[in-house]
């Protein structure tokens, strides 16, 4: 499956801790908060995070990139909790120049917004209407340039979750048409047929 990214602009703190060094503390998701991507519009569930904090290894990155690790959560110099608003994260900043240079980027405000990457597990469609109700997460972390992902990530995403064709995808998103293309086949075929496809699968999901 692949992997997505959603970021926000939701601002954050670097607090100095008792020894000199720096925490990074700000929020990776709000919970339903609606964002468009391509045709298609989309909102983090309340329930999201629950099971796959208690189960992975997240990793806190600088710009999603694994060369630019600023702590782990089996390590304990990441910390993620859930609350009203959406998924929290503190980061012990390392004492490395990367450490340094982003705790004072961020203290500067150069460098502004969240962001986190992961997989998804469960989603709920009403209409053109995405809400993420379980994700398996990967990382989280300060990113330089927030913006919702790019729509062609999230397309193959769908592709892959549903086990349909990329490009009718693609050309049914351009032309704005996705959620009709997505029940188009099933029009002209037996119900039976239609139960056990997987297009019949996504038109029953789109289709409120």
């Amino acid at each position: 499956m692949t992997n997505e990214r959603r970021t926000i602009t939701e601002g954050f703190e670097v607090r100095k801790a008792e020894d000199g060094s720096r925490v990074a503390a700000g929020y990776a998701a709000v919970f339903e908060s609606t964002t468009r991507i391509s045709s298609f519009t989309e909102e983090v569930g309340r329930s999201a995070f629950d099971k796959t904090l208690q189960e992975a290894d997240v990793l806190g990155l600088y710009n999603h990139e694994m060369d630019l690790l600023l702590g782990r959560s089996s390590s304990g110099t990441l910390r993620l909790s859930v609350d009203e608003h959406g998924l929290a994260y503190e980061i012990d900043l390392p004492d490395t120049n990367l450490g340094r240079d982003l705790g004072v980027l961020m203290e500067r405000g150069d460098v502004n917004g969240s962001s986190f990457g992961f997989r998804v597990i469960k989603d709920d469609w009403q209409g053109t209407h995405r809400t993420l109700t379980e994700v398996a997460l990967r990382d989280v972390g300060p990113v330089t340039q927030p913006a919702y992902p790019d729509a062609s990530v999230a397309l193959r995403s769908l592709a892959d979750d549903y086990e349909i064709d990329l490009g009718e995808l693609v050309a049914a998103d351009a032309a704005g048409e996705l959620s009709e293309r997505l029940c188009s086949d099933a029009d002209d075929t037996d119900t039976a047929a239609e139960d056990s496809s997987a297009l019949t699968v996504i038109r029953h999901r789109f289709i409120a």
